[in-house]
């Protein structure tokens, strides 16, 4: 769950501001990736772990909302669910805090408990606020079962060499690829080599992603740095998470790498002109919509396709 308070500035160490709006909404970055894929149409199977709180309630309701299959979903009788606390400033910037509660408990087995509906996927989306051993373990079975893995390294921690050659394409933002590299990311030239460097450690692609800037795409095949679609930035929080649940989508229609990451940009770009994270992510019809109309009035025109 996220609790989330709109203040005027992020607060220094030490400081405290008063802030203005509260929000609690349900979050969660495989939560938030999952209900980004589902609102694009996607088939969902969700694999996660809840405690037995009022906040798992409100979470599973989402999940429904946004027909998502929660067959896979279990809950912990020991933690809590997981908790975000989130600071927005005017400028749609953020800074998180996260409590991970039930998600530390989620276990390889919970993983081969849903081996059947891994395997039949068109791609495995995984990220780090669960252990490492279960998300090396989810990414064995993808490899075995020829599923394109996708890794969102976030909360950023460093991978092992077996991880990172398990994983098609990872998703780091600028402070991830630093965490990941210890190449400081100030601009493209820094982003490009840090995304190199994580190529030469074993992951087979790499979309970085520059925030406000843009996203820089690394493979073995090509480099190409695209510009941030231009919006008014009401709430940036689940922004990675939206591009990254609709990279997946297209990649699964079995699509390019590079429209993927064109089609997934302007999904982030719509869902930071919306409060909340799983409440801001937009449907294929809104995204279409908006496409169409930012290009008609000549903006963002730079990969207009």
């Amino acid at each position: 769950m996220d609790l989330v308070v709109k203040s005027a500035r992020i607060p220094a160490v030490g400081e405290t501001i008063l802030g203005g709006d509260f929000i609690m909404t349900p979050g969660g970055k495989g939560a938030n990736q999952a209900v980004a894929a589902a609102k694009l149409g996607a088939e969902v199977y969700l694999v996660a772990k809840l405690g037995e709180d009022v906040f798992a309630e409100q979470s599973l309701n989402n999940f429904k909302i946004a027909a998502i299959n929660t067959e896979y979903v279990t809950r912990s009788k020991e933690a809590p669910s997981g908790v975000a606390l989130i600071a927005v400033d005017q400028a749609g910037n953020n800074m998180i805090v996260v409590a991970p509660g039930a998600n530390q408990q989620l276990t390889p087995d919970d993983i081969k408990a849903a081996e059947s509906a891994i395997a039949s996927s068109g791609v495995l989306l995984a990220q780090l606020e669960v252990p490492l051993e279960t998300v090396e373990s989810a990414g064995r079975l993808a490899k075995a079962s020829g599923v394109t893995f996708i890794l969102d390294p976030a909360p950023a921690q460093e991978l092992s060499p077996e991880l990172l050659a398990m994983v098609d394409v990872l998703t780091p933002n600028e402070t991830e690829a630093e965490i990941l590299t210890g190449i400081e990311v100030r601009d493209e030239d820094s982003a490009r080599a840090a995304a190199k460097d994580l190529l030469k450690r074993g992951a087979g692609a790499v979309i970085l992603s520059m925030g406000a800037k843009g996203y820089l795409l690394v493979s073995n095949d090509a480099t190409e740095f695209v510009p941030a679609v231009k919006v008014d930035a009401v709430d940036a929080t689940a922004a990675g998470d939206a591009f990254t649940g609709a990279l997946a989508v297209v990649l699964a229609q079995g699509k390019s790498l590079a429209d993927a990451a064109f089609f997934a940009n302007h999904v982030a770009a719509l869902s930071v002109t919306k409060m909340g994270a799983q409440s801001s992510m937009p449907s294929t019809e809104e995204v279409e919509s908006f496409m169409k109309e930012i290009y008609a009035q000549g903006v963002n025109d730079e990969k207009a396709q």
